[in-house]
Formats: structure tokens, C-alpha cells, sequence
């Protein structure tokens, strides 16, 4: 789906109910380790580490968590405000159009593409593996890539800005200045490693149904089950077929309107009769 032709201004778009979930989830923890950082910095650092995306510890240790966990952290006040900014400009116009399952499964998509991006990276030997990354960039990468493709034509109008460039231009933009401004902090390979969810996140949209990944995988489990429960119904009716025909002659226990007589009835005068026993 692509919608072209029209324009529409970067201002305040509404909150709708996948966005307002992410950017509730990620406030309240940005929130709490703000506060802790305040009275123990100690712990600050052991929730990074236990929550952080450390690549030694998810292949070492096991830690598998960390590949949804670390998106929910953040380095400081602006690396969570412009990612959480980010999102509901862009993640609600696709919220309007897709809903709000679809928009949680690609933010997700993204931050597990990241982490995959960031664990290959850091085995390739790019990087540190034992230097965690944190923040939900991954996940607002994919929404960009998203919003990219469904509005690409879409003209936005750059507010307080007299300029208006098209959707596909401008994502490209924040794509490549985030990853320049990446590159000028000690962290920034971390970063750079999370527009892994720039290619999860244009898979998602390829190949992904419109209901989301989680509705056709729900349907794909009805229509299995299904197909056992009609299998299992046909081997039954089989063995009934084989058990009845080595009784005695259908004729002996049913009656002509096809109602079944009970074996003691078999000898009656009536047995067969139509106006006789019925079941």
C-alpha cells in the first residue's frame, strides 16, 4: 500500500493506542532510571547490564532477553525524547491505516533486527561484544523504513520550516543524519548497529500480511488444527465402517425409516415396523 498525492503538516498527530503503549512503556522506564540514577548510580548500572544489549551475554550466557529488553532503556533525556518524538510523528500515521498490532509487531521487528544486527557486528569483530547498547532507535528505524514505503509520495511540510519535501526524501534524510551524528560519539558503532532494524523493518512491510504477523500465524494454527480434527473424524468413521460390518446384517437392527432397534427388540412382531419402537 502507498498512499501519493497529498500533503500534510509535521506537527501533532494523534495518540493512538499502539503508540501511546510504546511511548507509556518507555517513558515509565526512562522515568525510574532517572530517579534511581539519583540516589544509587550502582544500580543504574547493573539493570544496564542485566537489561542491556550485551552481545557476550546473550551468546555466552544466555541472556536472550536482552534482545527485546535493551530497547526500553535509554542513554539520557534527549536519546529518549527524540527517539519517543520520532515515533508518534510517524508511528501513528501508520497506526491509522495498518492499526495497532501491526505497528507493535514492526516496532518489535526492528528492535529484534538490531540486536541481531549488533550481535554480528560485534562477532564480526567491529566492536566490543561486552559494551551494551541500549535505546528503542532499532525499533523507530523500522517505523521510519515503514512510513518511508506507505508515504512515499505524501509531501510533509517541515513546521516552523516554509519547505515541503516528500516522505521517501526526508526519511532518507533522518536515516543518514542520525547515522553521520552517530559516528561522532564514543557509542556511535552502537548505533550505526541498530539500523539493522532499517532492514527488518522493510522485510516486515514486504512480506508481512496487512493484520500483522501474529493474526495469520493464528490463523494458520486454526486452519492446521482443523485439518487434523477432519482427519481424526475420517480414520473414526472408518473403523466404524470395518467394526459394523463384521456384525450381523444392517437389515437386523434397522428399521425401515432408519431408526436403530435395540438388539432385545430385533425379535419382536414389531421390530420393523415403521409404527414400531423408534430411537
Amino acid at each position: 500500500m502507498r498512499i501519493t498525492g497529498t500533503s500534510q503538516a509535521l506537527s501533532l498527530p494523534p495518540f493512538t493506542p499502539a503508540i501511546t503503549v510504546l511511548i507509556a512503556l518507555n517513558t515509565a522506564v526512562f522515568l525510574i532510571m532517572e530517579v534511581t540514577g539519583v540516589s544509587s548510580p550502582e544500580t543504574v548500572r547493573e539493570i544496564i547490564t542485566w537489561f542491556g544489549l550485551r552481545p557476550s551475554a546473550v551468546i555466552s550466557h544466555g541472556w536472550v532477553w536482552q534482545i527485546v529488553t535493551y530497547s526500553v532503556l535509554h542513554g539520557g533525556f534527549t536519546h529518549w525524547f527524540f527517539n519517543m518524538l520520532a515515533l508518534w510523528i510517524f508511528g501513528a500515521q501508520i497506526d491509522a491505516i495498518r492499526g495497532p498490532r501491526y505497528v507493535l509487531e514492526l516496532f518489535f521487528a526492528g528492535v529484534v533486527g538490531g540486536a541481531f544486527f549488533t550481535i554480528g557486528l560485534s562477532y564480526a569483530h567491529v566492536f566490543n561484544p561486552n559494551i551494551p547498547t541500549v535505546g528503542a532507535s532499532a525499533g523507530v528505524y523500522a517505523v521510519l523504513m515503514a512510513f518511508g514505503i506507505f508515504f512515499a509520495e505524501n509531501e510533509i511540510i517541515l513546521i516552523p520550516l516554509p519547505l515541503q519535501v516528500k516522505a521517501k526524501y526526508f526519511v532518507a534524510f533522518l536515516i543518514l543524519f542520525s547515522a553521520i551524528s552517530s559516528m561522532q560519539e564514543s557509542n556511535g558503532v552502537a548505533h550505526i548497529a541498530h539500523l539493522g532494524g532499517l532492514l527488518f523493518g522493510y522485510a516486515f512491510v514486504k512480506f508481512v500480511p496487512a493484520r500483522g504477523l501474529s493474526f495469520e500465524l493464528s490463523e494458520g494454527f486454526f486452519v492446521t488444527r482443523n485439518f487434523f480434527q477432519r482427519l481424526k473424524r475420517r480414520r473414526a468413521s472408518k473403523r466404524f465402517q470395518i467394526y459394523m460390518s463384521k456384525q450381523q446384517d444392517p437389515k437386523d437392527y434397522i428399521d425401515k425409516p432408519g431408526d436403530v432397534n435395540p438388539p432385545e427388540d430385533i425379535t419382536k412382531k414389531n421390530g420393523g415396523d415403521p409404527s414400531g419402537w423408534v430411537n
